[in-house]
């Protein structure tokens, strides 16, 4: 069973995280949304309080999901996926057309591409004393300035503002230090394996929402466009001077593109019923 974060009345939003990550890394979309819709976030097989005892496959993640739709009674819902969650959530639509209503994909490809530079021993250092000192004052412009700059966290935002760095300390650490070897495994064994669901995307019929951080590192802005360009129905945003956690850079922002895509898409809300009544 996996542990799962629930909020809000309505429609539901399932809301899948990232690696590292968990329901409650979610938090800058759970918080808006719940309150116009249900927002769903659980902790993946292997993160947060969703423990496993040994290797599991990629596809196990899926399983999982339609499990935990099954067990709330779900027959539609819309799927909001970050990095990895915007895999899994594609990966869903394929395999469960009708439950899906629609897919904000965020920081994602259906064939990830990355652009990091190797990692020194400076780097680690510097995002080692800058996650600390920033766990214990989240937001403290000396740290940002004098360790952040200089850290991983420089690949994973472009905007070193205050509200990046609280929610790296409220969500960040804490998923890291959640993630389980088992985990991080599954997700290095799909991508050595060369990934790619690029010519499976046109069988996806609902309507898609495509964000990307034009500076990201992880998985590129250019990798997302061309996901994209392959699904049917996708609207696409990339955000310039930002990067693969650009929805904690620019929160209001996203969160206002997103709300004005689910105002244009009335349909992503119909039940089950109402769409085989048509």
């Amino acid at each position: 069973m996996l542990h799962v974060h629930i909020h809000g009345k309505g429609f539901p939003i399932l809301c899948l995280h990232g690696h590292p990550g968990s329901g409650s890394s979610m938090s800058v979309f759970t918080q808006h949304l719940s309150q116009r819709c249900q927002t769903i976030a659980p902790d993946l097989r292997g993160y947060g309080r969703s423990r496993v005892k040994g290797d599991f496959d990629m596809h196990d993640h899926l399983i999982d999901l339609e499990a935990l739709l099954d067990s709330l009674e779900i027959d539609r819902c819309l799927v909001l996926g970050w990095s990895l969650g915007g895999i899994l959530a594609m990966e869903l639509a394929l395999r469960c057309p009708k439950r899906v209503s629609g897919l904000i994909l965020i920081a994602t490809a259906a064939r990830p591409r990355g652009s990091h530079p190797p990692i020194s021993w400076e780097d680690n250092l510097y995002t080692g004393l800058a996650a600390i000192l920033n766990g214990l004052q989240p937001g403290w412009q000396w740290n940002i300035e004098t360790f952040g700059k200089r850290s991983l966290f420089r690949y994973l935002i472009q905007q070193h503002n205050s509200s990046a760095y609280r929610y790296i300390a409220a969500d960040a650490v804490s998923a890291y230090l959640g993630t389980s070897g088992a985990a991080t495994r599954s997700l290095m064994t799909a991508l050595k394996s060369g990934y790619n669901r690029l010519e499976h995307l046109s069988q996806i019929e609902c309507p898609c929402l495509m964000l990307a951080g034009a500076a990201d590192r992880h998985i590129t802005a250019e990798s997302s466009l061309e996901t994209a360009r392959h699904l049917k129905n996708c609207e696409w945003y990339c955000y310039p001077n930002t990067a693969h956690l650009f929805p904690w850079e620019i929160p209001s922002q996203v969160l206002g593109d997103i709300d004005r895509w689910m105002e244009s898409h009335p349909d992503i809300f119909a039940t089950a019923s109402q769409t085989s009544d048509r």
